[in-house]
């Protein structure tokens, strides 16, 4: 008389083998996977194939060495909006301003070191007074126009530090612009 398995076989004897035939597969479906990320990914081969790593065809200036939020830096920023970019709030400071004679109307330079770039703002204006900005180069100009809101800003312009930036208020009454040193 055989025993408990009609031929002959124990079944704990059959769910070893088949425990033991899983893990090899297992195994070797993830050696052929391993296999595979090797060679269609090419690691640590350049185009000639030797192995030996090319230069790097990154830019040198990128966006991920911006600080999160800041779209721009130096050049790039020219004629963009500073708050859209990201350089006001924590990364602008004012480095210049001059109150124009005779009136409350103020006129700044705001700068931020982290875009490169610097620009204009008028507060306590009337609508249709003007301020502009203007940086190194006979290019780097910008202008802004006071709306209802009484206030308003210019389009940024590079600079290689705030002393290149100049503020000018040119107010629709009439008179002598007023800039900051």
């Amino acid at each position: 008389m055989a025993g408990p398995g009609a031929d002959g076989k124990s079944p704990d004897g059959q769910r070893r083998k088949r425990k033991l035939t899983m893990f090899l597969a297992g195994i070797v479906g993830a050696l052929v996977v391993i296999a595979a990320a090797v060679f269609l990914t090419d690691i640590g081969k350049d185009d000639d194939g030797d192995g030996k790593a090319g230069p790097s065809t990154a830019p040198t200036t990128s966006k991920a060495d911006l600080p999160a939020g800041v779209e721009c830096s130096g050049a790039d920023c020219t004629g963009k909006d500073p708050e859209n970019m990201g350089c006001g709030g924590e990364f602008a400071r004012t480095t210049s301003r001059v109150t124009v004679v005779g009136t409350k109307t103020l006129v700044e330079v705001r700068y931020s070191k982290t875009c490169g770039a610097a620009w204009a703002r008028i507060t306590q204006a009337a609508p249709g007074d003007k301020v502009t900005i203007t940086g190194s180069g006979s290019a780097a100009r910008q202008t802004g126009t006071v709306n209802a809101d009484l206030d308003a800003y210019t389009p940024m312009v590079a600079v290689k530090n705030a002393a290149a930036a100049k503020a000018c208020a040119t107010l629709k009454a009439g008179g002598t612009p007023t800039c900051t040193k």
